[in-house]
């Protein structure tokens, strides 16, 4: 199948420049280009975008409010969001995975990074890389401090309890950036029974994808994020 890849960015120039990229691949093909947020959503909905490359700041309706609105609709529920930012990691970018966003990207990736990027949230893997990059998101998501991050906290473990022990466990390695293959061989299982307990955690906690799954691991203080 071919990704239908949107583009939401307000630099036509930058836009220019992941179109050719993205269209220069067989799998893959820009179906729209939006200068700002709310154009975002509208083309999400008429082209039935799979993943959309959303700039994090934009003018108008920003990438973060149009992360909200997507995730929220019923009928945009296959979209994945890759955010764009400048910054390697910052609130934006925290509160962007908390919206919905699959990961996020630094505007100054490869290409390779970029096509890469496109192809995992499309299958609804989690992209939070590299490593260390993953590491502070997890400190941010943890960090906890104001009330209503105590409540949300308080709210994501009360979710945790229609888990069974299995489905947690899976949930851990999940956070920990695992995949399936690996999660099956740590269990000593077979990799469709992990996507099993990968897809009914998924169904139970109402999670878009895997990036929704990390973030209410670290949330819910399931998962604690490693000291460097």
């Amino acid at each position: 199948m071919t990704i239908r890849v949107l583009l939401a960015d307000d630099q036509t120039l930058l836009r220019s420049a992941f179109r050719v990229l993205v269209d220069s691949e067989p799998d893959m093909e820009v179906v729209g280009e939006a200068a700002d947020g709310a154009q975002a959503v509208a083309l999400a909905r008429s082209e039935r975008a799979d993943v959309v490359l959303m700039d994090i700041r934009m003018p108008g309706t920003d990438g973060l409010a149009a992360t909200r609105t997507i995730s929220a609709d019923p009928e945009l529920s296959h979209v994945r969001i890759v955010m764009l930012t400048t910054f390697e990691v910052d609130e934006y970018v925290v509160q962007s995975l908390r919206a919905g966003a699959s990961g996020f990207l630094g505007k100054g990736a490869e290409p390779d990074e970029l096509l890469n990027a496109i192809r995992v949230a499309a299958a609804g893997d989690a992209l939070l890389s590299p490593a260390a990059t993953k590491g502070l998101i997890a400190t941010f998501l943890a960090q906890g401090g104001t009330e209503d991050d105590g409540r949300r906290a308080r709210d994501h473990s009360q979710r945790l309890s229609v888990l069974t022990v299995r489905e947690r466990e899976v949930l851990v390695l999940v956070a920990g950036g695992h995949s399936n293959d690996e999660i099956a061989e740590r269990l000593e299982v077979s990799p469709l029974t992990v996507k099993t307990h990968v897809n009914r955690a998924m169904a139970k906690l109402g999670a878009r994808d895997r990036a929704q799954l990390v973030v209410t691991a670290y949330e819910s203080g399931l998962v604690r994020p490693r000291a460097e």
